[in-house]
């Protein structure tokens, strides 16, 4: 039984700080994904991918919910975006399954340098709640691009979904942590569909990672919603510092 292994126990740790990290802002996958890749070196990537999925879409589902009851959604934002997304999310794993994602890999780091360069130059971003109006495509194209990166790679999606929400529709950083972990559900939740109907996930351990994972997500979205938009804006700040870090080094150093 997975959930008595000793040696799943830095795994279950693992879980629970993605888990954390990734109700508040996103980048959880930053320490989940590789602690899966060391744990089981043998199992092929798209494996390690969907069974990251099958436990991590529960703890994302748990942060939505708790954000849910404290946080009002601009559903007529969010719910195309989500759609999207999930279209996006199907095609992106199954993309995975055919090809290997290196060109994505190394063009990650610039596009979060970029991201956060703008939000460290832009002192105000996301400080206010505002909300903008954009029109149906936007969100449609802007949900199903970040589906597919998703589905595919996956490492900053919650990053990229909260700067799209505070800089393309002018909300805070609990607003669009909120609405982000709505739309990484659908794209969660499509990766896994197809991930487990070609076999890619080891169903004991995805159960581990999801009881972990949502004890996380719980504890880290009403620690978001109490501490408030600087606090938000903080952690989305270290944790794509830290992206960038991992992300170019997995691209350009390591061998």
């Amino acid at each position: 039984m997975a959930f008595l292994e000793p040696s799943l126990i830095p795994l279950a740790v693992a879980a629970m700080a993605a888990g954390f990290i990734d109700s508040i802002v996103g980048g959880g996958g930053l320490i989940l994904v590789p602690s899966l890749f060391s744990a089981f070196p043998n199992l092929p990537p798209a494996t390690l991918f969907g069974t990251n999925k099958g436990g991590a879409v529960w703890g994302t589902s748990a942060a939505a919910w708790s954000f849910l009851r404290r946080v009002r959604v601009p559903w007529r934002v969010v719910l195309p975006a989500t759609a999207a997304a999930f279209v996006g999310g199907l095609v992106g794993a199954y993309a995975v399954t055919q090809v290997a994602p290196h060109a994505l890999r190394k063009a990650l780091p610039f596009v979060l340098g970029a991201m956060l360069a703008y939000t460290l130059a832009r002192k105000d971003l996301g400080a206010q709640h505002a909300p903008r109006t954009r029109s149906l495509a936007f969100a449609l194209l802007s949900g199903g691009a970040i589906g597919l990166y998703d589905g595919f790679f996956g490492p900053g999606t919650g990053n990229l979904l909260v700067f799209l929400f505070v800089r393309a529709y002018g909300f805070d950083f609990v607003h669009a942590a909120a609405s982000a972990k709505l739309v990484n559900v659908a794209c969660n939740l499509a990766a896994l569909l197809l991930f487990a109907s070609s076999g890619h996930v080891v169903w004991p351990y995805a159960g581990l990672i999801a009881v972990c994972n949502v004890a996380g997500s719980l504890l880290g979205s009403r620690l978001a919603v109490r501490k408030g938009t600087r606090f938000v804006r903080g952690m989305f700040v270290v944790i794509a510092v830290a992206l960038i870090v991992r992300t170019a080094w997995q691209a350009f150093l390591s061998p």
